[in-house]
């Protein structure tokens, strides 16, 4: 499976898209983008590469993971996928773009499937595991590649750090709770592809961060 970064929006957010070599299926997780070039960017890539995006995967629902969620599914014709436990933070997208003093229009979220703990996705025969990861809001998912050695954490695990608990649906205890019991447990040599600056692994985590001692 080959991944794709982005950096997209104010926030500096990281979106991914997943691809297979042979299909030319893609998965799309976290389209955060809040600005037309952005949008090109992304559908260019898409174009460039002969990808056919199948599902729109979000790990969260914070504004910046999801602002052009519904526009790209439509866009693609894809599937929108992610836990129904953030439902409040859908409800509250108008209160979510005001809070940051965004000059967008608050998106709408219509999921098509529901995604929840140990649920298995796969792109062309490789597996991709649903984990359940909240905490930095109470619908938070992870997503681990075991045959790619990956996992896309959103805001749950960064490099040296941990997602913000203090906004709405967020909890200190859980969050930590997620993190030794759903990742910490993968393989030391995973990487972790964050919601949020640079790559890591699990074991480096699992030594250094300051957080998890």
């Amino acid at each position: 499976m080959k991944i794709a970064r982005f950096e997209v929006n104010p926030f500096g957010e990281t979106m991914y898209i997943l691809w297979s070599e042979i299909s030319r299926e893609a998965f799309v997780v976290d389209p955060g983008m809040m600005n037309e070039a952005e949008r090109k960017s992304i559908t260019d890539f898409i174009a460039n590469n002969g990808l056919s995006v199948r599902k729109i995967l979000l790990t969260h629902m914070h504004i910046d993971h999801v602002a052009s969620a519904n526009w790209l599914a439509q866009t693609c014709g894809a599937h929108l996928c992610a836990s129904d436990a953030d439902d409040d933070l859908v409800q509250a997208m108008p209160e979510q773009v005001q809070r940051f003093r965004l000059r967008i229009e608050p998106p709408e979220i219509a999921l098509n499937e529901i995604l929840r703990d140990n649920d298995m996705l796969s792109l062309d025969n490789e597996p991709i595991h649903v984990l359940a990861t909240p905490g930095h809001t109470q619908g938070g998912l992870s997503f681990y590649l075991p045959m790619s050695a990956a996992v896309l954490t959103g805001d749950t695990l960064f490099a040296g750090s941990i997602g913000r608990t203090d906004l709405p649906g967020g909890n200190f205890t859980t969050l930590i709770s997620s993190i030794k019991k759903k990742l910490l447990p993968l393989p030391a040599d995973t990487i972790v592809l964050p919601g949020h600056g640079d790559t890591t692994t699990i074991g480096r985590e699992l030594h250094f961060n300051p957080y998890l001692s």
